[in-house]
Order: structure tokens, then C-alpha cells, then sequence
């Protein structure tokens, strides 16, 4: 039987989320630059390592806003704010400090991190089982029997842990129609719109009655004139956002297991932490 544990990090999910948890914190280096983010960051790793106790670790992030998605539809994630200008500086540190404790660093320009996370994923399924910790709800498409998707909720240590049961249970949904929901409804987080008109309650109800998008547009004159009409006047953005909502699980990158083993150097730990003014941190690795 495998035991091998491989905890997969969304990093800008985590430096994000910790950036605007931490917003009162004004803790920062001797130089005046800010740390808040990152202590936040530390936090919820440790904190998913104590609980999820990975064999192996690894984090997933986005290299710039320009990925194939903004190629096929301009307007994408285009009501992003930019970020924070005390954050900014944050982006590379907690990449070094992340490569620091011997946790790889992955992206690849052209890709979003979940392409990179969904890939990795794949792979590494067949050697262990696999946690995403995310915020990201658009993972839950990659929940399998080897794959968990682990949402963060509101405080530290809160989190929901979807398994094919719990996705069924708690959403009514299988992992694939999780993209079709996105296809029929949009992600005005991530500014494309779906079909005008329909939101999450009936795209539930379409796809448990027809299973998937092909299945809807092959049963249109069942569906009432309404509906017909709204996805007929929408088709190509229905094609265009089911498209984008699906993550890319053929990116070509790679990361060796044996490159993901958690085993933090104590000695480094403490240092890093002591130059970044974390020292408090170092109680947190199990």
C-alpha cells in the first residue's frame, strides 16, 4: 500500500488570502519592508501540515497575468484590481522562503497555477494520494479517487475536504460538471459571463437532468422556450467559457517526488526566519 502523502500548495491563493487576514499586522524587516503576508502564508502551510501530515509538499503559482485564457478572450480576470502595493514585495520573498524550508516552486509562464496544480496533480496521483490547498472553488474539478481538494474556510485551520462523496454530497455535482456549471453560469471572479440569464440553480438542475452541456444542447426543445432561448442567443460565450473554466492537465512541467520531500533543514529554518524577523514561526513545524 502507497503511504506517500503529496500536499500541493495554490501559493497566491494562500499569500492573498493571508495578506488581507493579516492587514492590521504591520510586522516588517529591519529595512521597512513588510512580512504580514507572509507570516500569514507560513501560518496556513504549517497550519495544513499539521493537520493533512504530507509526505510531500510542493506550491503551485502564477507567473504573471498573461496565460493562454487571456489569448482566447481578452476581458479575462480584467476586473482584477492590481495588487496591494504592500504586497508586492512579498510575491518573491515568500518564494524564497518557501524554497528555503526545501519546498520546489512551481510555475510556467502562459499557464495559471491551477493549470500547474491540475497537471501535477495527475501525475503525482499515481504515486500517492494528493491534497490541493486552495481557496479556489474551481478545483473541485479535480477531485478524484486519489485527489482531495482542500477549500480553505474563514479562520485558521477550517477547511472543507472534498472527496467524489462529499462533492456529490455537498455541491450535487460530479467533478466534470463542475467545468459545465462554470460553461452555463460564468465566474464573475474571473469576468467571463456564461449564458445570460442562468445562475447556479438552474444550470444545478440542467445538468442533473441532462448531465453535461452536449447533453442540454442535445435535448433543447425539451427545455422550455425561455431556457432554449437564452442558450441559443449565448452559444459561443457557453462554448468559450466552458473552455476557459477547464483546467489545463497537460502543462509541461515537471517535478520530481523525491524534489518534494518534507523534510524542513531546522538549521536554515531558523535563519531565514531570524533574517525576515519570523522567528515565532519556527513553533509551527511539526
Amino acid at each position: 500500500m502507497n503511504e506517500n502523502k503529496i500536499l500541493i500548495v495554490d501559493g497566491m491563493a494562500l499569500l492573498f488570502r493571508a495578506f488581507f487576514a493579516q492587514s492590521y499586522d504591520a510586522r516588517r524587516m529591519a529595512d521597512g519592508t513588510p512580512t504580514n503576508a507572509i507570516y500569514g502564508f507560513m501560518q496556513y502551510l504549517f497550519d495544513a501540515v499539521n493537520r493533512f501530515e504530507p509526505t510531500h509538499v510542493l506550491c503551485c503559482w502564477d507567473m504573471g497575468s498573461k496565460t493562454f485564457r487571456t489569448d482566447m478572450y481578452a476581458n479575462y480576470k480584467a476586473n482584477r484590481p492590481e495588487a496591494p502595493n504592500d504586497l508586492i514585495p512579498q510575491f518573491s520573498l515568500v518564494k524564497d522562503i518557501v524554497a528555503a524550508l526545501g519546498i520546489p516552486n512551481v510555475g510556467l509562464e502562459g499557464y495559471e497555477a491551477d493549470d500547474c496544480i491540475g497537471t501535477l496533480s495527475q501525475k503525482l496521483s499515481g504515486l500517492g494520494h494528493v491534497y490541493v490547498l486552495t481557496g479556489d472553488q474551481d478545483m473541485l474539478q479535480l477531485v478524484s479517487e486519489q485527489i482531495h481538494v482542500v477549500i480553505m474556510k474563514k479562520g485558521r485551520g477550517n477547511y472543507a475536504v472534498y472527496d467524489i462523496a462529499f462533492l456529490r454530497e455537498d455541491k450535487g455535482v460530479h467533478p466534470f460538471q463542475i467545468i459545465e456549471m462554470k460553461g452555463l453560469t460564468g465566474d464573475t471572479s474571473d469576468n467571463y459571463p456564461g449564458v445570460k440569464g442562468i445562475g447556479e440553480k438552474t444550470a444545478l438542475k440542467l445538468l442533473q437532468e441532462y448531465e453535461s452541456i452536449d447533453g442540454i444542447l442535445s435535448n433543447l426543445d425539451a427545455l422550455s422556450k425561455s431556457i432554449k432561448a437564452k442558450i441559443e442567443s449565448d452559444l459561443d460565450m457557453l462554448h468559450l467559457s466552458r473552455t476557459l473554466a477547464r483546467i489545463n492537465i497537460e502543462v509541461p512541467i515537471h517535478c520530481e517526488l523525491d524534489a518534494c520531500q518534507w523534510a524542513v533543514p531546522m538549521d536554515t529554518a531558523q535563519q531565514v526566519f531570524d533574517q525576515y524577523r519570523l522567528s515565532s514561526l519556527l513553533k509551527l513545524i511539526g
